[in-house]
Parts: C-alpha cells; sequence; structure tokens
C-alpha cells in the first residue's frame, strides 16, 4: 500500500529527527525535514529517498516566526495538507548542560531552549493547526523527556521539558472538536550517528554498559507513524507517552531486533490527567 502521508520533522538535520525522518522515509511517506543549514539537509534528504520516501528540505531557523510561517505556507503550497508535525528542534548545548553545578553557574545560553524547544513547539503548532483542523485529521506530537518530572540536567531543560507536556495537554483540549490529536513522547536514550561514531574505548564503562539498551533514532519515527494509525488515537491525545510503552502496545522493536525499555519506574511517570 502506497503511504501518501505529509510529514514534517522539525531539527532533523542530526540526531533524533534525522532517524524520525529516516523512518517515515522507510513508510514511504513525503517528509519535510527542517535545519539551519542546507548543506545538513542535503544528506538527510538522500536518507529519506533512499528508504523509499521523498524528502524536502526547508531551510529554517525557528528561533525567527517569520521563517516558521514561511515554512508552514511551503508545505500548504506544495503538499495541500499536514497529517503529521513532529516538533523535534531544540536548542542544545551537551558542553553546558552536562557541566557541574547550579544553573547560576552554568552559561545563561541554556535559557535558549525555552525559546528552541518549547516556544518554537508552540508556534508550529500554530501554524500546523488550521490545514490538520480543516482536514478533521492529524497529529501533533512534540518530543520530551523523563527531565520533565525528574531532575535531568538541570532548570532550563526541565523547564523545556514539563511545558512541552503541559502545552500538549492543553492544545489536545482545543484540538479535540476537529479530531486533531497532540501528544508529548519521550524517547528513550537515543543511539545517534555521533554517539555510534565515538570509539567504545573513549565511552565511560558506565556508558559502555547500557549501551545496548539504547534506542536508535529511527525506533521513535516508527512509533510515532503508528500512534497516528491507530483507531483509538484520540484516546491518547493529551498524554505524554514513552516511546517504549508504545512499541510494546504496537509490537514495533527496535531497528536491532531489541523491545526498547521504560524507565517510568527510575526516571518517573508522565503526568497524565
Amino acid at each position: 500500500m502506497v503511504n501518501d502521508s505529509i510529514i514534517l520533522v522539525t531539527g532533523a538535520s542530526r540526531g533524533l529527527g534525522r532517524g524520525i525522518a529516516r523512518a517515515f522515509g522507510s513508510k514511504g511517506a513525503t517528509v519535510y525535514v527542517t535545519g539551519r543549514h542546507a548543506d545538513e539537509l542535503g544528506p538527510v534528504v538522500g536518507e529519506i529517498d533512499a528508504a523509499g520516501g521523498k524528502g524536502v528540505a526547508v531551510v529554517c531557523d525557528h528561533k525567527a516566526d517569520d521563517q516558521i510561517a514561511a515554512l508552514f505556507a511551503q508545505i500548504a503550497k506544495e503538499a495541500g495538507r499536514l497529517d503529521i508535525l513532529v516538533n523535534n528542534a531544540a536548542a542544545v548545548y551537551p558542553d553546558a548542560l552536562m557541566a557541574p553545578g547550579g544553573f547560576w553557574e552554568k552559561p545563561l545560553n541554556l535559557s535558549d531552549m525555552i525559546d528552541v524547544g518549547l516556544r518554537s513547539n508552540y508556534v508550529a503548532a500554530y501554524y500546523a493547526s488550521p490545514m490538520m483542523v480543516a482536514a478533521k485529521r492529524g497529529l501533533i506530537a512534540s518530543i520530551s523527556f523523563y527531565g520533565s518530572v525528574s531532575y535531568f540536567h538541570g532548570a532550563a531543560y526541565g523547564a523545556a521539558k514539563a511545558g512541552t507536556d503541559k502545552m500538549m495537554r492543553d492544545m489536545a483540549v482545543d484540538l479535540a472538536p476537529h479530531n486533531v490529536a497532540a501528544v508529548a513522547i519521550w524517547p528513550g536514550f537515543i543511539l545517534t550517528d555521533a554517539v555510534k561514531a565515538i570509539p567504545s574505548e573513549y565511552l565511560p564503562e558506565e556508558l559502555r554498559a547500557n549501551l545496548p539498551n539504547w534506542e536508535t533514532p529511527e525506533f521513535t519515527g516508527l512509533v510515532i507513524d503508528a500512534l497516528a494509525h491507530d483507531p483509538d488515537l484520540m484516546s491518547l491525545s493529551g498524554q505524554a507517552l514513552i516511546g517504549a510503552e508504545l512499541g510494546e502496545r504496537y509490537r514495533i522493536v527496535d531497528l536491532d531486533g531489541k523491545q526498547p525499555i521504560s524507565y517510568r519506574a527510575t526516571m518517573g511517570a508522565p503526568v497524565n490527567h
């Protein structure tokens, strides 16, 4: 069966977003991907196409509302609709995030995560929703994490993720009469292309020992795709959903055949009402 879904994955030039885009490509979908640099998006489009889909690169800085507006205007003109929005774009500064000390001792630019990662999700949903409401279907899935409910990388990170969960819950209320769903997705620890490229001898022993449990970034894309096609999707709208638990629900295993694990018991459970 031909998959004619129109997908947007923001922040897809690397990491989780890139893997999610590849996963949708493997389903034959048309996948719009955003990033700040055209040269970084070219290889992503190539991977989507090679997987069986159609990749479309759009240079977009998610700090700029006018660029986000132009992105959705382009999708509306070229595709006429949007079936799934994956809000993945985020301002990430790994060295600053993982540095020791209190939030006041770390660079102030960590607060950018509240701008690109929370506010940018709002703006993208703002422009995506009219297309979905008009079609009377659609899914907005915003990437969150266990740091929403437990301490992980500090206050700025926690605020961005907790805000994302609550924002999806409230957006779901407004979207419910229109058969459009909004959820937050909690992936596990991600085995990105960059992590895979690090020689194992350079990884800390604890990290090396846990690496077999890490999820490929494609896994998150596969579970979002299954969620979007679930006849009971609207019953899950407004919730923060753990990717590993969705994998079990839809009987999806990771690319290496493992069943990713939920960290609910050790890192916290979503606050769903």
